[in-house]
């Protein structure tokens, strides 16, 4: 009969275009993954100033402090957190012209200051609160001298409205309550 062959060929898959292959799949992936940003709170920084800060009468001050257990505690005395916006408009606007509050709203602050324990939603809840208590001033202050909505006015009309009520929120290190 037939003598058989002592010699099988060998199949091998060819490791090359293999790896050009793969290279191809990851600078695909590569390209087509988005990347989750973080977003955050958009905060401008003040300028760095060398000079020391000169403290400021306590009737320009409105002290705000989220403590461990997430209370709001507003000039010392807990407040909901949905009534933070009205009290920083009065302490803002002092409409009754009180001596205890800023006689401008150009010379009124705002000090935020949270525990360590603080939830991230508990100072989100606040500080979004300390912005629409500004954003409703700017909205009242548009309306009646302007007749428009804020963001109808054009870039000028707006930085005067800013202008006349700056928004002015000093943060400070987390502490422990």
């Amino acid at each position: 009969m037939f003598p058989k062959s002592k010699r099988r060929t060998r199949h091998q898959v060819e490791a090359g275009a293999m790896a050009d292959i793969a290279f191809l799949l990851l600078i695909f992936f590569l390209v087509t993954t988005t990347i989750i940003q973080e977003g955050g709170l958009q905060v401008r920084l003040p300028a760095y100033l060398p000079a020391p800060v000169q403290p400021l009468p306590d009737r320009n001050v409105l002290s705000v402090k989220i403590n461990a257990g997430n209370q709001l505690l507003v000039e010392q005395e807990l407040l909901p957190v949905d009534r933070l916006a009205e009290q920083v408009r009065r302490f803002i606007q002092n409409p009754d012209q009180l001596p205890n509050l800023p006689s401008s709203p150009r010379s009124a602050v705002i000090t935020l200051q949270h525990d360590r324990g603080t939830s991230y939603e508990a100072y989100l809840a606040v500080y979004n609160q300390l912005l629409k208590g500004y954003h409703d001033i700017w909205e009242e202050v548009a309306q009646s001298k302007y007749g428009h909505a804020y963001k109808q006015l054009s870039p000028q009309e707006q930085k005067k409205v800013r202008s006349a009520f700056p928004l002015v929120i000093s943060e400070s290190e987390p502490v422990e309550f």
